[in-house]
Parts: C-alpha cells; sequence; structure tokens
C-alpha cells in the first residue's frame, strides 16, 4: 500500500508523531482492540520488557502466521531467536562482522554517495529517494557480500517486495499477513536460491569479503551452515539497507520542516551525528517490536497472559515525558539521547552502526554539494506503508548549489 499525501492534510510523518504522543494518555500499557494485542508505551516498560527474553520472547512462531518458504528464509535470523540460539548466531556473526569491518567501508561510502550524486549533478530537481537513500544502502552491502556490481539490481528489486507493504492495510490482520507472506513467497524463493549458489561458490574460491568471513568464522568448533548465512544476509538487508533509507528520507523531511535547524547543521557540520541521533528517536523507523509473553505478567496494572502477542512501542517511549526533556521538541544538541530505536539488550540492532555511519556520509555531503535542499509540495511526497515502515517511497527535492 502506498501512501501519497492529499491535498490539504498534515504531511505523514508529522501526523503519525501526534498519534504516538496520544497513546500516553491511557497509561504505560493498554490494550488496542483493533489489532488485538497489547502495547507497552513508556520507556522504562518498553526497556525492560527488550531486555528480559526470558519472559519477553522474539520467537513469534506459535501466534504469527507462517509460510514455508519464509521459514528456511529466516533460520539464520537470530533477531526472531532467544538464547542458547540467538547468541550461538550472533557470536559468529560477530567474527565476520566486526566494528572495523564497517569503519573501513567509510571510503567506500563516501565514494558511492559521491558516484550517486554526480548522477544528477545537472538537475535542480530529483527524487531523493532513488538518487541516493535507496540505492546507496543497496549498493554497499551488496559490494561487502562481494556481488558482482552487475547484479546489485537484484537486491534492489527484491528489497522492494519484502518491504513494500502493498498488500497490507496500515492496521493489518493476521489475514492480511497471511497474504502478504504469500505474495512475497515468490521472492523469498529466488533471494534464497541465489544465495545459496553465492555462498557455495564462496566456500570454493574465497574472496575478500564478508561472504568468505562468514563461511570461515568458527566458535567452539561451530560454524554457520549455508542457510543460517542466507538468514543472516535477509538480516543484512533490513538492517544495513531499509533503516538507512528511510532515515535518509525522514531526515530531509524533518529538516524541511525545521530550516533553523538545517542551517544550524550545515554552519556546524559536527552536530551531525547527534542530528542523525535525534531523527531516530523522533522518527523510529520500526516503531514496534513484538514479543511474545511466555508467563503470566502484570505490567502497568493490567495482567497479562502466557502466549500472548505484545507490542513494545519505540515510537512512544521516544517521546516519554519521564524520560526526554521537551519529548515533542526536535532538538539535535539532544544529549543524552536514549532512543530505543535501535532496541535494548541482546537483540540491539545489529546493523546500527553501518546505518549511522551511512546516514552522517550521506547527509555530510549533501550539505556540501547543495546550498539549499527543500521539497517544493508535500503532496508529492509518496510514503511507504506505516504499517511495515516509517519512511518515503519517493522523495522530490529541489536543490541550489554553491
Amino acid at each position: 500500500m502506498i501512501s501519497k499525501q492529499p491535498t490539504g492534510e498534515r504531511p505523514l510523518l508529522e501526523e503519525l508523531p501526534d498519534r504516538w504522543r496520544g497513546l500516553h494518555e491511557t497509561g504505560p500499557v493498554r490494550y488496542d482492540e483493533t489489532q488485538r494485542v497489547w502495547q507497552v508505551l513508556d520507556h522504562e516498560t518498553v526497556s525492560a520488557v527488550l531486555a528480559d527474553p526470558a519472559t519477553y520472547s522474539s520467537e513469534l512462531s506459535t501466534l504469527a502466521p507462517t509460510q514455508s518458504d519464509f521459514e528456511t528464509f529466516t533460520q539464520g535470523n537470530f533477531v526472531g531467536m532467544d538464547p542458547p540460539e540467538h547468541r550461538k548466531l550472533r557470536a559468529l556473526v560477530s567474527q565476520a562482522f566486526t566494528p572495523r569491518v564497517v569503519q573501513g567501508l567509510e571510503p567506500r561510502i563516501e565514494a558511492v554517495c559521491a558516484r550517486l550524486l554526480d548522477a544528477v549533478a545537472d538537475r535542480d530537481r530529483f527524487d531523493l529517494v532513488d538518487a541516493l537513500a535507496y540505492p546507496l544502502p543497496i549498493i554497499v552491502i551488496a559490494e561487502l557480500l562481494g556481488i558482482p556490481a552487475e547484479e546489485h539490481r537484484l537486491f534492489q528489486e527484491w528489497a522492494s517486495v519484502l518491504f513494500g507493504g502493498d498488500q497490507l492495510g496500515e492496521a493489518p490482520d493476521m489475514a492480511d499477513l497471511e497474504r502478504a507472506l504469500e505474495a512475497i513467497a515468490p521472492t523469498v524463493r529466488e533471494m534464497n536460491g541465489y544465495m545459496l549458489e553465492h555462498i557455495r561458490a564462496r566456500r570454493a574460491d574465497p574472496g575478500d569479503d564478508l561472504t568468505s568471513r562468514l563461511i570461515a568464522a568458527e566458535v567452539d568448533g561451530v560454524r554457520l551452515g549455508d542457510q543460517e548465512m542466507v538468514g543472516f544476509v535477509a538480516l543484512l538487508l533490513v538492517a544495513g539497507h531499509i533503516t538507512t533509507t528511510a532515515l535518509l528520507g525522514n531526515a530531509i523531511v524533518t529538516f524541511d520542516g525545521h530550516p533553523d535547524t538545517d542551517a544550524a547543521l550545515r554552519a556546524d557540520p559536527t552536530r551531525v551525528p547527534a542530528a542523525v541521533e535525534e531523527i531516530l528517536r523522533w522518527l523510529p523507523p520500526f516503531p514496534e517490536l513484538g514479543r511474545r509473553v511466555t508467563r503470566p505478567v502484570v505490567l502497568g496494572g493490567h495482567e497479562i497472559p502466557a502466549d500472548t502477542m505484545l507490542m513494545a512501542h519505540l515510537g512512544a517511549a521516544n517521546r516519554d515525558p519521564a524520560r526526554f526533556t521537551a519529548p515533542d521538541a526536535l532538538d539535535v544538541t539532544r544529549s543524552p539521547n536514549p532512543h530505543l530505536t535501535f532496541g535494548h539488550g541482546i537483540h540491539f540492532c545489529f546493523g546500527a552502526p553501518l546505518a549511522r555511519l551511512e546516514a552522517r556520509i550521506a547527509l555530510h555531503m549533501l550539505h556540501e554539494r547543495f546550498r539549499k535542499l527543500v521539497i517544493p509540495s508535500y503532496e508529492d511526497i509518496v510514503y511507504q506503508n506505516p504499517a511495515v515502515i516509517i519512511g518515503v517511497r519517493h522523495l522530490p527535492v529541489e536543490v541550489g548549489r554553491p
């Protein structure tokens, strides 16, 4: 489902935070009658839920619809696992995908950004998502994995299907989710086959890429299986791609609505890292995380039975007045900024360092290249389905050069 901003209405990315703020009026825990799930809304309780995987499990297979291709595809996706399986897989992957590996990508990210912006250098107007926010992280991930440049387009096509949300409404039920899984199954099957072939080729002829390092990773005599590696690649596609795409688009929309903030960042580029954190707090790309309650609990005075779906609402927690001073003000100097956008505890987002690095580099380069960067019409913005991700799918901008 594509959301296009109707004439005369407020931009969707301004409306959503108002909805999240309004949730606090019902207390820290509430039952959502529409989706039939419990929501946890305050920063303290959300943090406690995310830090207790024994009580609040990430393994949701008994509560969520399943599909055979998708189940195979998620074998190595440790986001949906609890200890000890989670610990084993994360330890193995951490050997290959180290902070040094991510930091070493900086020159290449700068080069890719420059090449993408060179392609629109003669234009006064272009789509920021098509030109930069979408292809940048896809190219970086594909290169990191050792995927040939001529095949990078495949990753873009797959990501478009996996995160399009075209089969879902803004408040999907289980039947909607089942239909969505069936619709994306052929893409999942194609991606699974492609990555298995790539992994087997690297086993036969290792190179200097993340795939080869994943093959070589070993903890206590245990190595990743081929299918587990495919699952991690799928996770990396989420954590390292769609989050960056959403973050960049959300930043440009937000700065357009706060021109003084944009001017301050241009005057002092050292503020950009803090600005990235504030945009992450302001508009988390994935504002809710699902958990399965493993035993009866009492939260916010409510008795919640075992095997109940619980949603940790990051969007609301990031605007909790008990944790943030002036939570509804955009403050790119905010420090500390303990937002929960990348999660908390053992499932803290694995791709967070890469998303932060790409966003910082891209925003620096946009400010260097363009004297101004404005959205000429909010009516031309096409939004992602907020039931899947908070972000923009198309973002026409007008630019001026120094």
